[in-house]
């Protein structure tokens, strides 16, 4: 079977939970979803195209980064067989078969659509023959055949698992001898206001951080840890690590504008419950596209947030 008949038809039914990938300040589209695998299907559909939207624009606005962190990675030899854990709509993966051109790359995530997406993307970019999809629930106690990689990446995937100790373990017995293992991480949703902004209430993004952070603290508790230590008491050797600032004037520019709007308005689905009236008013006010508060017609946008990148090591 050739890569390009893999790159349209190999993803394997094998679960639904909504793994996701990496939306650079992530946005809340990673939450596991257990139980039945039909289970609110239709209601997600819309949520999941919002997802892949937020998803391209990162990959958008964020890609010299992400080039940035494939480029610094402490690899011995330029890896042939790469795995893309919680791939989403296929960031990490572009990124990684633009730095390794003779690679190919196994994309694993447990969004049919998200998978549908990349593929699309890579028979556009003519790369379908190099790019393999997998769909997959990475909480399973199994994970299907997924070869025996030079590197694994996985970037804003691993804090979303049930057991990150096990997923960690599995990676491990998943790569060559001598593999390296990326795991990248965020620090929190993207900042995106002046800090005065807006006007009638200073200090809104603040607040509204505070409060997601509060809402991820109980439902996603394994974001923002040290994954250092977790790596090495799974039995890999720490090679590197890096912290990646991200600081990008978005004046005048549309890409950054839909971002803000995008992460916005996901942000507003975990805090809008915790937030003062007049806190969710001023948001609604800059979330509303035809008004003339509305983020799209800001020129004071940016994008600062931070990533962090941990190269680790299986042993020969």
């Amino acid at each position: 079977m050739t890569h390009a008949h893999h790159a349209q038809h190999a993803d394997a039914q094998l679960g639904h939970a909504q793994l996701g990938h990496a939306q650079l300040g992530h946005t809340p589209h990673g939450h596991a979803q257990h139980g039945n695998p039909e289970h609110g299907h239709h209601q997600h559909e819309d949520e999941g195209q919002g997802q892949a939207e937020i998803l391209d624009l990162d990959a958008e606005v964020l890609g010299e980064h992400i080039a940035a962190i494939t480029a610094w990675l402490p690899l011995q030899v330029a890896p042939r067989r790469i795995v893309d854990l919680g791939c989403g709509t296929g960031a990490g993966t572009f990124a990684l078969l633009d730095r390794f051109p003779d690679a190919h790359v196994t994309a694993v995530d447990s969004s049919a659509g998200h998978l549908q997406r990349l593929r699309e993307k890579a028979c556009a970019r003519g790369v379908d023959d190099r790019v393999r999809t997998v769909r997959a629930d990475l909480d399973a106690a199994e994970w299907p055949d997924l070869g025996t990689p030079d590197l694994v990446w996985a970037s804003a995937s691993m804090h979303h698992m049930a057991d990150p100790d096990r997923a960690l373990r599995q990676v491990r017995e998943l790569l060559a001898p001598g593999g390296l293992f990326a795991v990248v991480e965020l620090a929190g949703f993207p900042r995106f206001l002046p800090e005065g902004a807006p006007e009638e209430r200073p200090g809104l993004e603040e607040r509204c951080h505070t409060a997601s952070d509060g809402h991820h603290a109980e439902h996603v508790p394994h974001r923002g840890a040290d994954w250092g230590p977790k790596l090495t008491g799974a039995g890999f050797t720490l090679d590197g690590e890096r912290v990646v600032t991200v600081d990008i004037d978005g004046a005048h520019n549309e890409a950054v504008a839909a971002y803000a709007l995008g992460s916005l308005r996901r942000l507003r689905l975990s805090v809008a419950d915790a937030l003062a009236p007049e806190d969710l008013t001023a948001l609604d006010r800059l979330l509303d596209t035809d008004g003339p508060q509305s983020v799209l017609r800001r020129e004071d946008l940016v994008v600062r947030t931070e990533r962090t990148v941990w190269a680790a090591r299986r042993g020969n």
